[in-house]
């Protein structure tokens, strides 16, 4: 089992599996974009699963791939493939924009994906095209369909609540989950980058937008969002809230980039270069001190309140 520092059992790695991606979300790619890394500081799938080995045996549990958008990597669905088999990771998982995914879902599926998180930030087309770049609702929503009907589920849609940007559609989205039954997570920006503080509507703010929404302590999750129902609903609500009501406390993740850095935590800089070891046939004890190096350099928490943000890459770089 991994343990950091401060006690906590690191069971979760997040894969980014690309920087790059074909939406221009101001919460996640800056206005001066960073060029994409070289295709050759990219890992490879056998890289990637070489890792994702060495956590496995250390006791690490859960995978998320993530990107940029990890659907645009070429070989992706021979990536999960390979993930999947992996003895120890119990649960394989993926957080997409939705562009591709009505076209692979049923092979990710096949291939051992378990479920997806879709990232969704309106329903009205307008805005949509307003906040990603692009005039492609009705993909995304076509791409929902297609996961909820592979058995990729419970799929949960991500919204990313901003003021003045898209708050207003925060009862529409949670109305989704009675008539729908779909599973919504609403998530605090994170002002970080171009992002001003401005933007932030708080959890506490959330749930006073959404009267009858009720606590479920019985929904059991590996993350932190607080869990809710709605009155009827098969669905959930769930509130992320990581800048008011931080829960670094209980943090279990590792973050490995798509240019192999492994970052013990999303807001801070300090990283782990595995990627010079991977091209030089390292050892794989030596790939295992690698990563227990990160495990022990995870900070106690992020300093979000203070002012303190990563700098050195952007979030579509980290992979959120």
């Amino acid at each position: 089992m991994l343990v950091d520092t401060f006690g906590r059992s690191i069971d979760y790695l997040r894969v980014s599996v690309t920087d790059q991606c074909d939406l221009r979300c101001q919460y996640c790619r800056p206005l001066t974009l960073p060029l994409p890394a070289p295709l050759r500081d990219i890992l490879t799938n056998d890289e990637i699963v070489t890792v994702v080995r060495a956590a496995a045996l250390l006791g690490v549990r859960k995978v998320r791939l993530t990107g940029g958008e990890p659907l645009l990597r070429h070989g992706i669905v021979d990536l999960v493939r390979m993930l999947a088999a992996i003895p120890g990771i119990e649960d394989l998982t993926l957080t997409t924009n939705g562009m591709h995914l009505g076209a692979l879902a049923a092979d990710l599926a096949a291939a051992g994906l378990r479920r997806v998180n879709v990232s969704l930030d309106t329903l009205r087309p307008e805005r949509f095209a307003r906040i990603t770049g692009v005039p492609h609702l009705e993909k995304v929503l076509q791409g929902i369909a297609a996961a909820q009907a592979c058995g990729l589920v419970p799929v949960k849609v991500n919204m990313v609540v901003m003021r003045g940007v898209n708050d207003d559609e925060i009862a529409d989205f949670a109305a989704l989950t009675v008539g729908e039954g779909w599973h919504v997570r609403f998530i605090e920006v994170m002002p970080i980058g171009d992002i001003p503080p401005s933007l932030l509507v708080s959890a506490a703010e959330i749930r006073q937008r959404l009267p009858g929404l009720v606590a479920d302590s019985s929904i059991v999750g590996h993350g932190p969002a607080r869990m809710y129902r709605l009155p009827g609903a098969k669905g959930t609500v769930a509130i992320i809230s990581p800048v008011t009501d931080h829960f670094c406390a209980g943090c279990n993740r590792l973050r490995l980039t798509a240019d192999g850095k492994l970052r013990p935590c999303l807001l801070d800089d300090g990283e782990v270069d595995l990627r010079p070891a991977l091209r030089s046939s390292i050892a794989s004890e030596d790939l295992a001190a690698l990563i227990l190096q990160a495990v022990a350099n995870k900070p106690r928490q992020h300093h979000l309140d203070q002012g303190v943000t990563p700098h050195q890459r952007t979030m579509t770089q980290i992979g959120g």
